[in-house]
């Protein structure tokens, strides 16, 4: 009777382990995203230094499956690898070794926005509701003050540092767009609000999330603090200047004295060495793009390039991006700069030359003075003479200055391209 019992009872077990295991294979076969996370759009809040940094995020249907959109002002960035996880999702955030990872229940998320390439744990909770479309306050008092317009600016960091900037605005009531202006790049696309007297500008692209905010002091002064991310934190002045201006970009970085060209080998993704000296770029006008796939100025650059070398290539020109990757490890920066590469569809070579330290850079570039800035670009003539360092980029988000950094840069290239 005890053996039958037992017999039985092993049987038991063994059928509803088998029934459990094909409920839960059934499950996971339907519960997709398309369940799990609602179309429309989103409002998501990250929680970092005791500030919330928010941003929006739009779900719809895609060939069969949801994809979501990170919304900054004019910018819709794509996210379409959305792996489900039981009752949860891990949102890959472009192509930034990155995710947003949550909880889902009926009209809202919980989780936490963590990055997987930095030496230190990285990850900054967040909560997200369904329906919303608020960056910033629902129903936000009269904006009493004019931001808009344009401001010459000083941040300055927790040691002291300071570095110099422009800010760009436009406010219609309480609504708010921008940017801000340096000497090594822009801050992208901020969107935001002006209530009352306060300022708020938030902007997430899948690696950086910012939060700006300000009030006046006096008529013509704004002071500031900027958050950015765990632990980023800088305060900032501003004064209304319509002349405020930077140093020029082509300025900045150079050749050492006793250098007209420039000399490398690095490997490209497959591993095999490539020099600027090979027979490809002989008699050709040569970009070289310091970039690396986790700078998003880096990708504006890069998108404004990828269909100007498709239109220009057969005049006899070439482009090589020098990728200084976060990992020291062939393999995983290889692997990196292989996704951005995928992802953009770039048909330009793409080496691995380094880790993303501008002091590093330097080192694998012995010719330049220094490097200040990802990306840093590098033209060179059909003669192999270095004849413009550019640094930095002001990309399609500051308006004005991104029109006057296109036209400058064809009539360079225009230039170049027409010599014999």
């Amino acid at each position: 009777m005890k053996h039958y019992f037992n017999h039985t009872y092993t049987s038991l077990i063994l059928l509803l382990a088998i029934a459990a295991a094909l409920f839960l294979t059934g499950c996971s076969s339907d519960k997709t995203t398309k369940h799990m996370i609602q179309t429309g759009m989103w409002r998501v809040a990250l929680q970092a230094q005791g500030q919330e940094i928010p941003f929006l995020m739009e779900a719809e249907e895609k060939d069969g499956k949801t994809v979501l959109y990170l919304i900054n002002g004019e910018e819709r960035i794509l996210l379409d690898d959305i792996q489900p996880q039981g009752d949860s999702v891990k949102i890959k955030l472009h192509i930034f070794d990155a995710d947003l990872i949550a909880k889902v229940n009926e009209g809202n998320m919980q989780g936490r926005f963590v990055k997987n390439d930095t030496p230190m744990p990285y990850s900054v909770p967040f909560t997200a509701e369904h329906g919303k479309q608020n960056r910033f306050e629902a129903n936000p008092a009269p904006a009493a003050y004019d931001f808009g317009g344009k401001w010459e600016v000083v941040f300055t960091d927790k040691e002291g540092n300071s570095y110099n900037a422009i800010g760009v605005f436009e406010q219609n009531n309480n609504t708010v767009t921008g940017t801000f202006l340096t000497e090594t790049g822009d801050y992208r696309y901020l969107e935001g609000q002006a209530e009352g007297k306060t300022l708020r500008l938030s902007t997430f692209d899948g690696n950086h999330a910012y939060l700006f905010t300000a009030k006046p002091s006096g008529d013509s002064t704004l002071l500031g603090e900027f958050y950015s991310g765990m632990s980023g934190y800088e305060s900032w002045t501003a004064k209304r200047n319509a002349n405020a201006k930077l140093a020029s970009a082509d300025t900045l970085t150079y050749l050492k004295e006793g250098y007209e060209t420039l000399s490398f080998t690095f490997p490209n993704l497959e591993g095999k060495p490539v020099s600027l000296s090979d027979e490809k770029y002989r008699g050709k006008v040569v970009l070289v793009q310091l970039l690396g796939s986790w700078c998003p100025n880096c990708l504006d650059e890069t998108q404004f390039l990828i269909p100007y070398y498709n239109q220009h290539k057969d005049r006899g020109m070439e482009i090589i991006g020098l990728g200084f990757e976060r990992s020291p490890e062939f393999g995983k920066a290889a692997a990196r700069l292989q996704k951005m590469k995928s992802r953009l569809d770039i048909n330009y070579d793409l080496l691995v030359a380094g880790i993303s330290d501008k002091e590093a850079a330097a080192k694998a570039l012995p010719a330049l003075n220094h490097v200040l800035s990802f990306p840093t670009t590098i033209f060179i003539g059909r003669d192999g003479k270095v004849r413009k360092i550019h640094t930095g980029f002001s990309g399609p988000g500051t308006g004005a200055y991104y029109d006057e950094w296109v036209a400058d840069f064809n009539k360079t290239m225009e230039t170049l391209l027409e010599e014999k």
